[in-house]
């Protein structure tokens, strides 16, 4: 099972919700399951922040000036290991911070964005940046032009630096209701994962085509035997994510899968296991 059973976030009953910046406060209560979830396993924080860190190539990068000002700026990056490498010109506001104080942190936001930003899935990781050197500073410069192609052109010249970000802090938002803290050693130890950035189509036929088996598995696995219909948000390595809709209201669940799967190939196979299982109770 996930390391995210431990975390605070698996730990919550099916349907509640962690309240943060990011709650809009005011939302209708949400039902809870009437009966227990099978599996309810899902990513840790650590598995979903180094999953949006692998998912794209550019965030916001926050510095501090000489006078000890907050200085934010848009950056590439790409990653040894988790840890964000950047490739900067001495002559930028955030090239001259970083020269001067080594404390920075880089925002990133997942690619696949709803129409409401605050439901983004985001990151927040933070640390020191140093310069890397002999194996290293190779290492981190073909990290940065396999994220970054265009990076050739101008990543040898004398006026850019390549900084790697020790990450020592990590925050992940979820969206509305999910969010956790992780350690920098349980970030590094995490793999992204690999269903959920290429699972948009596999969940649109879901949706499309097999609506009254995500029903199903909402009324026999995700808790809610009153679900009166089931879209599927989400998918990767662990299980699907459902909103279900109850004579109750609106609620989400979650159904694992018996076991975790490795590759999006393995989507249609783990979807058609876990109907059998409902539908057979």
């Amino acid at each position: 099972m996930a390391d995210a059973d431990l975390s605070p976030v698996a730990s919550l009953a099916p349907g509640s919700t962690l309240r943060d910046h990011g709650d809009p406060g005011d939302a209708p209560t949400i039902p809870p399951a009437l009966i227990p979830v099978v599996n309810a396993s899902r990513p840790s924080a650590a598995e979903e922040a180094r999953t949006i860190a692998a998912s794209t190539n550019a965030g916001t990068l926050a510095t501090l000036t000489a006078e000890g000002d907050p200085w934010a700026s848009f950056v590439t990056y790409g990653l040894v290991g988790g840890a964000p490498v950047l490739c900067v010109s001495n002559l930028a506001e955030h090239g001259r911070n970083l020269a001067g104080d080594q404390r920075a942190s880089i925002a990133i936001v997942a690619p696949d964005r709803p129409e409401d930003p605050l439901a983004s899935g985001r990151i927040t990781l933070a640390g020191v940046v140093t310069r890397p050197t002999g194996t290293e500073l190779a290492a981190a410069r073909q990290a940065h032009l396999d994220a970054v192609p265009a990076a050739k052109y101008y990543i040898d010249y004398s006026d850019f630096t390549l900084w790697v970000l020790q990450v020592r802090r990590v925050r992940w938002v979820g969206g509305y209701g999910r969010m956790d803290s992780t350690s920098a050693a349980d970030y590094a130890a995490a793999q992204p994962d690999p269903v959920s950035p290429h699972a948009a189509g596999a969940v649109a036929h879901l949706n499309a085509d097999h609506a009254d088996a995500l029903t199903a598995i909402a009324q026999a696995l995700g808790g809610y035997p009153d679900a009166t219909a089931a879209t599927c948000t989400g998918a990767d390595r662990y299980g699907l994510d459902l909103r279900v809709l109850t004579p109750r209201g609106m609620a989400y669940t979650r159904a694992g899968y018996p076991e975790p799967i490795n590759a999006i190939g393995e989507l249609r196979a783990a979807a058609v296991e876990l109907t059998r299982s409902a539908r057979q109770g």
